[in-house]
């Protein structure tokens, strides 16, 4: 079995600073957006180098949404920056009439998303974003798993034409994706070949999923593990090439359960290949304050909780 080292922890929200950085100097048609919350979205260097392309718009999340929109008519590429929380739920009806139904070019980064944004508590953590964005018709949804991999979304996203959601985090997580790695929209990662179960995990959870395996293959069970890091469009042939040859799959997402990236493989299953599924997601509940860790043991989003949901789904194969 392939396994995977890091030799370092980075929040994936420097990754988005990073990739906003180096498109703020090889496309001058890439400007930023922030609702003031510019450290927390690791802006800095972008405005530092091109101050003319930044807007502050203060928090106004949905005038943020409004001006992106009309940033986009003069041929801009716009990056809007806030939590999750307020780059969706906040702001929903402007994306949906400003943004999604007209196709507008507007990037949405969201950074402090899920349980691990940690000691700011439940008003301010966000477990229904995916499900809110991916319903919109033409929006593209992707939630990245590391510092290398936000940085790779950021700058693939700048290339590729219609509205995008870009979902990451606030806490330092293994950085184990390749430096400079190609970030390809749509295509799902293969990161381990098992026989027994697959795997598919998203964000934060791809790691957690990665330990899962190493702990399940050294007590004989064989997991294939895939980084599903766009949730749409969906991989649809990578699930179910997998599942073809293991017979079923755990799900695992720092999301609710209802809506999330466990459904929309449950729809490809049901669509094509019915095929015995666990969920490791949270169960219809909002968060809670505490750190990191503790809220992903407590809510069952770790590789624990991984491991015990393979054991479930192979016992209904």
């Amino acid at each position: 079995m392939k396994t995977y080292t890091y030799t370092e922890k980075k929040d994936t929200r420097s990754g988005f600073g990073a990739g906003l950085a180096e498109l703020g100097r090889t496309n001058p048609n890439v400007v930023a957006l922030c609702a003031d919350l510019i450290g927390s979205l690791k802006m800095d260097k972008f405005i530092e180098e091109n101050p003319e392309r930044f807007f502050q718009v203060g928090i106004a999340e949905a005038n943020m949404m409004g001006i992106a929109a009309g940033l986009t008519i003069g041929g801009k590429i716009p990056f809007t920056g806030t939590f999750a929380n307020f780059s969706t739920g906040r702001v929903y009806d402007q994306i949906r009439q400003s943004i999604a139904y007209s196709g507008k070019n507007v990037k949405i980064c969201a950074s402090h998303a899920g349980l691990t944004l940690g000691e700011d508590g439940a008003t301010h953590q966000i477990l229904e974003d995916i499900g809110l964005m991916k319903m919109l018709p033409g929006m593209t949804v992707i939630n990245t798993c590391d510092y290398n991999q936000t940085k790779a979304a950021t700058l693939a996203i700048a290339k590729h034409h219609g509205p995008v959601y870009l979902r990451f985090g606030r806490p330092k997580v293994p950085n184990f994706t390749p430096e400079n790695g190609t970030f390809e929209i749509g295509k799902a990662v293969k990161l381990t070949d098992g026989n027994d179960v697959t795997i598919v995990a998203t964000g934060h959870l791809v790691w957690e999923a990665l330990e899962a395996a190493k702990a399940l293959n050294a007590s004989g069970i064989s997991a294939e593990v895939i980084n599903i890091h766009t949730i749409k469009p969906l991989d649809d042939k990578a699930i179910l090439d997998s599942v073809s040859k293991t017979g079923c799959v755990v799900t695992a997402e720092e999301h609710n359960y209802l809506g999330g990236l466990g459904e929309s493989v449950s729809r490809v299953l049901a669509q094509h290949k019915p095929t015995p599924q666990e969920f490791v997601a949270t169960k219809d509940t909002f968060g809670e304050s505490g750190t990191p860790e503790q809220l992903m043991a407590k809510y069952g989003l770790n590789s624990d909780a991984i491991q015990k949901a393979v054991k479930t789904v192979l016992k209904r194969k």
